[in-house]
């Protein structure tokens, strides 16, 4: 569950930490307010109800004594608030007010001012603002009589203010959408950074990375443009050295092409110009599979239905006895972004190396569909009825000049780099070939592309 909820990506991460960070901030300030109101309410209603208290008891004490209940019976005291004059203390049904809070009514009650030979000669306070009662009784300076003033409180509320939750609200709205521009901002070049490496993958001549923004971002893309210009130089090496072995070698082979030529037993010439053909297809295999041709062809949309069913035709054209035996099963319209020599060359060795094989082939497209991170995908299966591939050798067929059965001659099983200059050009094109046994028997070879 803890896995599920925590995302996967950079941004969405952080984004998360950070609200979660605003979160307790703001519940921890919104409690430090609320605590805050609190004290402050409960002084202001503490000097609010000493204030009243104290302005009736100096009318009273005051006040003729044999006229003190008409006086007390016509005196407007305010919402909340009863008296009456008792020959004993209050008796109602509270406890005694805490002595923290007796000690501040008590001080705002002296704060209100009483001149001292009118001062009450007892003071007794029950209740208290959590019981939303307060009940205090004074006994007069002049007699035995006591004034006993009940109170209503009204409840202690820290959110009273009507545009409080409201202002808040807005406020964490606008720290939220900050937060997340911020971090979509902070983590862009990381995105940036994923999408050029896979600009690279598919295009060794990929435009730089632009060497701009904070220090940090400066120096990871002009890291990631030396490395790419490495790679660039790397393969730009690697292809004019097979160049100059593919030139150098087909020299020689040409000139022994014209000597044998001199030979009079026509046997012997037969099978020196069959070694010297087998040799010359080498060279030419060897510098097509060493040879980066897709880092000069550029990316276009192709329809790979239409690549699928014309490259099916040209085989079928080629090979007029397997013609029947070739099937397109699938839509009649996907567009992909591919280079489209480059991708033919991949799909032809697939399909021809299922014809060689097994004598037909049955090609399936399936739409695109998304595969979670990898992005949407397009998948192109190949099968095939042959003897299938033993199950040690399926990953061993992807290596360059290995053969999968060894009795197969070069003329029926080609010197081995089929497999391997397909699974080159698919993984150039950002995906993949695998190669699994069938349960009915033969072979299939499953293709995925970005869409």
């Amino acid at each position: 569950m803890t896995l599920r909820l925590w995302p996967r990506s950079l941004a969405a991460r952080t984004a998360l930490v950070l609200l979660v960070g605003l979160a307790i901030v703001q519940v921890a300030g919104l409690t430090i307010h609320a605590l805050d109101r609190i004290d402050v309410q409960r002084l202001a209603e503490t000097r609010n109800i000493a204030a009243r208290v104290v302005g009736l008891y100096r009318t009273i004490v005051l006040t003729d004594p044999t006229e003190r209940q008409a006086v007390l019976t016509e005196l407007h005291r305010g919402p909340g608030l009863t008296a009456e004059l008792s020959n004993s203390p209050p008796t109602a049904d509270l406890p005694a007010m805490p002595i923290p809070a007796q000690r501040l009514l008590r001080v705002s009650m002296n704060f209100v001012g009483v001149p001292f030979k009118l001062r009450w000669q007892e003071l007794q306070i029950l209740g208290g603002l959590e019981w939303r009662r307060i009940v205090i009784g004074m006994r007069l300076p002049d007699g035995g009589q006591w004034l006993n003033v009940d109170v209503a409180v009204e409840p202690i509320r820290p959110w009273h203010s009507p545009t409080f939750l409201t202002a808040f609200a807005l406020m964490t709205l606008a720290a939220a959408v900050l937060t997340l521009w911020a971090v979509r901002r902070l983590t862009a070049p990381v995105r940036t950074l994923a999408a050029a490496a896979e600009a690279l993958g598919r295009d060794v001549n990929a435009p730089p990375l632009p060497e701009d923004g904070p220090s940090e971002v400066a120096t990871a893309a002009a890291a990631f443009n030396t490395m790419a210009a490495r790679i660039r130089r790397f393969v730009q090496d690697r292809t004019e050295l097979l160049t100059a072995i593919g030139h150098d070698l087909r020299t020689p082979i040409t000139r022994l092409k014209l000597r044998t030529e001199f030979i009079e037993d026509d046997e012997q010439r037969n099978k020196m110009l069959g070694d010297l053909e087998e040799l010359e297809a080498m060279v030419s295999a060897t510098l097509a599979f060493g040879r980066d041709a897709s880092a000069t062809e550029p990316v276009y949309p192709l329809d790979l239905a239409e690549l699928l069913r014309t490259l099916l035709d040209e085989t079928g054209d080629a090979r007029p006895s397997v013609a029947d035996k070739l099937s397109y099963e699938g839509p009649a319209h996907v567009t992909v972004r591919a280079r489209p020599m480059a991708l033919k060359r991949a799909l032809a060795n697939l399909v021809s190396n299922a014809v060689q094989y097994a004598g037909g082939a049955v090609v399936r497209l399936i739409p695109p569909v998304s595969v979670g991170a990898a992005g949407t995908m397009v998948t192109v299966e190949i099968e095939d009825s042959g003897p299938g591939i033993p199950p040690h050798e399926i990953e061993q067929v992807f290596e360059p000049f290995h053969r999968g059965e060894p009795s197969r001659s070069r003329e029926t099983g080609g010197v081995g780099l089929g497999l391997p200059i397909a699974r080159n050009i698919l993984r150039a094109h950002g995906g993949d070939v695998v190669l699994t046994n069938r349960p009915t028997g033969g072979a299939k070879a499953t293709v995925t592309l970005p869409a």
